[in-house]
């Protein structure tokens, strides 16, 4: 493997936070509902984050799979929208702050992305970090919503009810991230919501708001859902 330390930047000028915790979510795999999407964009709404952590895109995605946006204009381009996979420092309403690693799923390096999100959690101290998604499942959207949690250790999961007992299902980046982390004695855990199938496709801001909810609960951050539930 090459170096992992050479997958990412420090910001210089990144603010020191006291063991914050890290919510990871990634765009490009299975999102029902947007629903974690629709919590990124609810998180990052309630303030410009302060860059802390830049990843080099240029050796993690496949431009030729996902092609970003370039702007023309009557006989030249004028913009293009870049990927950006980046830790930012965000702070909830209680004035704590915390840290958000958002963008493209890498499309390859997987080994690699994760051993740099390692070194990160032992650099900046981060104590936990909890992963988002949404997955579709045969339910109606007039029950509550269901929430499958997973962790590293046992007492993350406590007080959570598994509906599987055991399962083969396609990997992730994020999913390979939270086992090596497990691997290397960190906590980590994460939230996959429930979607109705047949809403997969549409935004869902209702799994978004329990998204947000399990995650302020298991974090103890003081997270706002009130335009989520406005859009519910």
């Amino acid at each position: 493997m090459l170096d992992p330390a050479e997958l990412y930047r420090v910001e210089p000028d990144a603010p020191q936070l006291s063991e914050p915790v890290l919510v990871l979510a990634l765009d490009g795999f299975v999102d029902a509902g947007a629903a974690a999407r629709l919590a990124v964009d609810s998180l990052v709404a309630t303030g410009p984050g302060q860059p802390v952590v830049r990843f080099d895109v240029d050796q993690l995605v496949d431009y030729r799979s996902r092609r970003p946006p370039l702007r023309f204009e009557t006989d030249r381009w004028t913009s293009y929208s870049a990927p950006e996979l980046e830790v930012v420092a965000l702070t909830d309403s209680g004035g704590t702050g915390y840290l958000l690693l958002s963008g493209p799923e890498p499309d390859t390096q997987w080994e690699r992305f994760a051993a740099a999100v390692e070194q990160l959690v032992r650099r900046l101290d981060v104590r936990l970090v909890v992963t988002m998604a949404g997955i579709p499942m045969a339910v109606p959207h007039t029950r509550p919503i269901g929430v499958t949690v997973h962790g590293t250790r046992s007492e993350l999961t406590e007080g959570h009810d598994s509906l599987f007992a055991a399962a083969d299902v396609p990997g992730s980046a994020v999913a390979l991230t939270e086992y090596r982390l497990g691997q290397a004695g960190h906590a980590a855990m994460g939230f996959a919501v429930h979607v109705p199938h047949y809403l997969a496709r549409a935004e869902y801001p209702q799994a978004a708001r329990v998204l947000v909810d399990h995650l302020a609960v298991a974090t103890g951050l003081y997270l706002s859902t009130e335009a989520l539930t406005t859009a519910a």
